[in-house]
């Protein structure tokens, strides 16, 4: 396994959000982005979060995580990420 190591002022660079109430956009390069968003369902009337790639304005790929979920999630990745150098 290949590790990088990226300074903070390039990762930071590398980085730019745009937050508002409900709704996250983080830049990954090459026009792409990931969105973190609050949406609801009209069919099951409960909320959701759904995490999408998005380029142009269009999803490439969408996954909806339980509201419940997303801090664990978040600390999962801390921890994934501090576990592999990242």
């Amino acid at each position: 396994m290949v590790k990088k190591n990226i300074s903070e002022e390039n990762s930071e660079e590398k980085i730019e959000e745009k937050s508002g109430v409900g709704y996250m956009e983080i830049k990954m390069g090459g026009g792409w982005y990931m969105t973190i968003s609050l949406a609801h369902s009209d069919r099951f009337e409960k909320e959701y979060v759904e995490l999408a790639k998005e380029r142009g304005g269009m999803k490439k790929s969408r996954f909806n995580l339980n509201p419940a979920h997303v801090r664990m999630l978040g600390e999962a990745l801390i921890k994934f990420a501090d576990d592999n150098g990242l």
